[in-house]
């Protein structure tokens, strides 16, 4: 049986998976959990989430197969199958015992909805659900085909993201270990080593995300006074393990292994007949323009199949900027981030460099071939002419620049990343060794 739940916390607390391990330690006492528990992360442009937008889903019944170590609460271990035997739980007695346990772990105002289901909804749902809009009258129908059981709170929104999480069916995905702190720590100062994070990072090349080595910046860590201690990301499940027993930290009430979404880049729609905003794209285009703007935030202007695009980088990409600086006109570039509505920008979280056009500075004026001294301007964009011998020049001498920028892929630093987006570490690419020295 399937179990679905979104739109429980809040901007200022809460906790959507803290929630998923309180569902779990309640039906792993008779039941047993069928593959790892998911976070599943929708359009991160919606203009109503709170934080990371991930909905969570679960599965219910007679495990078979494999046995396999997912987490620990309150110092008991929890288990996962690989695999589900005939049969399965009585939805409607599901329902009923999950909500109570649902609105006990709901922040006021939120717009929880939860979902109890034995078959999923179609694959094209989260589909939707991680690149467009989607009202509940987009989901509506799909909860009553598969014939879901749900209930909701406040306008019910949840439920569209707890059908969207269901729904999906991986095609890439990647693993958290997520740690909790205890109850009583909560909204204090975490405390961690952050050397022990930058020795994870170092060891296993499968983890991800998680320590920007340049700066010395922890990036797996949440500033928010949410139940989690850090998340931990990765593709291997045993180098999470490794990861988690190498961190030293303060003491850990629980802990569990998601399988997610994040880091995958599903989010990016590729083919598409026009730019809608609230959406995110990879978009190609020959650079027009571009400078810096107050607060220090850097944009170029893109000419595209779509008309011009204004492509911003913001401050807190840091050194991400300064590929934005050094971009010139005629050069062509594929951006990957999400169109805001107004002002109407795409919000860079990628960039390829296809092609690098030369450059050229100006030297000196041309000298007169007739007396050798240099010729003086006509004016602007028309040459060159000597006074005395009245000969002329179409341009100046010029040298051709040095152009730093090189074709590949550009990312932010790991703290200034999003959930969905994929690290060049997944894509088997790295940041071009000149772009990396200068921001040393």
């Amino acid at each position: 049986m399937y179990v679905a739940v979104d739109d429980t916390d809040s901007v200022s607390g809460g906790c959507t998976t803290f929630l998923a391990t309180e569902i779990i330690s309640e039906l792993c006492r008779d039941m047993d959990m069928i593959g790892y528990p998911r976070i599943v992360r929708l359009n991160p442009a919606v203009p109503w989430k709170t934080r990371g937008n991930g909905a969570l889903a679960m599965r219910f019944g007679k495990g078979r197969g494999e046995r396999i170590l997912a987490g620990s609460i309150a110092g008991e271990d929890v288990f996962c199958y690989g695999g589900a035997a005939p049969g399965e739980p009585d939805a409607t007695l599901l329902l009923e015992r999950l909500a109570p346990i649902v609105e006990r772990n709901s922040e006021p105002g939120s717009d929880a909805g939860l979902l109890v289901s034995g078959r999923k909804p179609p694959q094209s749902l989260y589909w939707r659900g991680v690149r467009t809009i989607l009202g509940k009258g987009h989901v509506d129908g799909e909860v009553e085909r598969t014939g879901a059981l749900k209930r909701e709170w406040g306008c019910g929104r949840g439920i569209i993201g707890a059908a969207c999480g269901m729904a999906w069916r991986p095609r890439d995905s990647t693993l958290e270990v997520l740690a909790y702190r205890h109850r009583e720590r909560w909204g204090t100062e975490r405390g961690f080593d952050p050397l022990s994070i930058r020795d994870v990072d170092r060891a296993l090349p499968s983890t991800f995300n998680s320590w920007e080595e340049r700066t010395g910046k922890v990036a797996m860590v949440p500033s928010t006074p949410c139940p989690v201690l850090y998340g931990l990301r990765g593709d291997d499940a045993r180098d999470l393990m490794r990861g988690k027993d190498m961190i030293r930290c303060e003491p850990v009430e629980r802990w569990m292994t998601f399988l997610t979404n994040q880091g995958t880049d599903d989010h990016i729609s590729s083919r598409f007949p026009g730019l809608a905003p609230n959406r995110s794209y990879y978009v190609e285009g020959k650079v027009a323009g571009g400078g810096r703007a107050a607060g220090g935030h850097a944009f170029m202007e893109l000419d595209t199949s779509w008309g011009a695009l204004t492509v911003g980088a913001y401050e807190p990409s840091k050194e991400f900027r300064y590929l934005f600086d050094n971009l010139s006109p005629g050069d062509v570039v594929g951006v990957m981030g999400e169109l805001r509505d107004e002002p109407r920008t795409l919000n860079a979280e990628k960039v390829r460099v296809i092609s690098v056009a030369d450059r050229y500075d100006k030297v000196s004026n041309p000298s007169c071939p007739g007396c050798g001294r240099a010729m003086e301007s006509v004016g602007r964009g028309k040459g060159y002419r000597c006074r005395g011998c009245r000969e002329s020049a179409p341009a100046p001498v010029v040298r051709k620049a040095a152009r730093w920028v090189r074709e590949g892929w550009y990312e932010p630093p790991e703290a200034a990343r999003r959930h969905l987006s994929k690290p060049l570490r997944r894509m088997g690419e790295e940041q071009p060794l000149g772009f990396v020295k200068r921001r040393i």
